[in-house]
């Protein structure tokens, strides 16, 4: 680590910024003459993490499910009945409102979008792509998968902050409310990626109750790090289903879930959930293509797990295995831009993200920095529809996947970019 000034960057005269500058560059090359390539781009669960779920490979240990059916034959659509029930559970829906499927909750969110341009939802007027325009809203930052669906199909995207206790309730009900075209939103409601934020009971109550000018108008609630706590106070995820109904809107949450960052992250169990008619609409058009899941995998994860306790003692494990790398991110970050007035960033209690916030209009040197010094960053703007951050002040972290000397190294380098790509701006404003 090299020595800076404790002081607000912005505080600091020019030669000061380009003395700054000289000796976070001289670091920067010394980074880069090692040749090492690292990356924390994707939220990708460790080797080590993966491990944990390694007794299933051993599993099932039978070949038929609690009803006698033989699970290695067709049939079953909605997914065995023993793993709903430990995720509805876990999801706080009943048993009859979760399908568990394949291995992707996002090949679901992709099959539920299809179907509703195709055929619309049960309480459609018509199929979506007969309006002449379709519309999401999408809480910033937000997770670029999602964007990149959105915009696979056609469908435009209308932006709204994404707070500390969720989406800025007041401005998607003044979206949703004033144009028909506005069909659905995304909401990440537990651990968000990226920035950690948890949808307060409040704000998914608003989104529940809130009047739309679509009739059919859908939250897609991937609750994918329901799970994934990272201390031990375990946040509740809202039910946003049960609000739904009790607003008067049965059929406008979708709830999707999997088991890719729990077990194995190509070989999990993805979940939907919504009103029992809901589900009935989506396995009637699913049955159109599939004669059922992969059923010898589900029996694998109901053994492995046993009950939804047994799922919240394998987190644990993963809790213990990530929480200090998160610690890690937080504690290099502090020493090295702590007080500077160059960066913020959060500390989440859950979920595979860190958020970190530059200077406005150095992210994208940041990122291009830090590849210089072979580290592999998720490029700037990729967590707001179509890679485009008006700020260009955002950058992903994901510091899941490297081991710990890795991420060290990773957090240490990304430190002396933001602190370069900073003296570089602040002393051009001084010149």
């Amino acid at each position: 680590m090299t020595e800076q000034s404790s002081r607000p960057l912005s505080d600091l005269s020019a030669e000061e910024l380009n003395a700054l500058a000289t000796t976070q560059r001289a670091a920067h090359a010394a980074q880069a003459a090692k040749g090492t390539k690292l990356d924390v781009t994707r939220g990708k669960p460790s080797a080590a993490q993966l491990d944990l779920a390694d007794p299933m490979l051993s599993l099932p240990s039978a070949t038929t499910d609690r009803a006698g059916t033989d699970v290695r034959n067709y049939g079953g659509l909605a997914g065995l009945t023993e793993l709903r029930e430990i995720f509805a559970e876990l999801l706080w829906v009943e048993t009859d409102q979760i399908v568990a499927g394949g291995n992707s909750s996002l090949t679901m969110m992709r099959d539920v979008l299809v179907d509703l341009l195709l055929f619309g939802a049960i309480d459609s007027p018509r199929p979506w792509a007969r309006e002449e325009e379709i519309t999401f809203i999408c809480p910033v930052p937000g997770y670029d998968r999602h964007f990149a669906l959105l915009e696979d199909l056609g469908i435009k995207m209308v932006t709204v902050p994404m707070r500390e206790d969720g989406p800025d309730a007041d401005e998607v009900a003044r979206l949703a409310a004033s144009d028909p075209s506005i069909k659905g939103m995304w909401v990440v409601p537990t651990y968000s990626n990226p920035t950690g934020a948890v949808v307060s009971q409040e704000i998914a109550s608003r989104l529940a109750g809130m009047e739309t000018a679509a009739p059919d108008f859908k939250i897609f609630w991937d609750n994918a790090y329901a799970v994934h706590h990272l201390t031990q106070d375990e946040v509740k995820s809202a039910d946003i289903i049960t609000l739904c109904s009790g607003a008067g809107h049965p059929h406008r949450a979708v709830m999707f879930a999997s088991t890719s960052k729990i077990t194995w992250a190509g070989a999990g169990v993805a979940f939907l959930a919504s009103s029992v008619e809901q589900v009935r609409w989506y396995l009637e058009h699913l049955g159109k293509g599939s004669i059922g899941p992969d059923k010898v995998n589900q029996l694998r994860h109901v053994e492995f797990f046993g009950d939804a306790e047994g799922v919240r003692a394998h987190m644990r494990k993963h809790a213990e295995i990530l929480g200090p790398k998160f610690a890690e991110v937080d504690r290099v970050l502090s020493e090295r831009l702590g007080g500077l007035g160059v960066a913020t960033w959060n500390t989440p209690t859950g979920g595979y993200f860190v958020n970190l916030d530059v200077l406005p209009g150095t992210a994208s040197r940041v990122v291009a920095l830090a590849k210089e010094a072979g580290l592999s960053l998720t490029p700037a703007g990729a967590s707001f529809p179509h890679g485009e951050d008006p700020e260009d002040t955002n950058i992903r972290l994901a510091p899941t996947m490297p081991p710990m000397s890795e991420l060290t190294e990773a957090m240490e380098t990304v430190a002396t970019c933001v602190l370069i790509a900073a003296a570089e701006q602040l002393g051009a404003t001084k010149e």
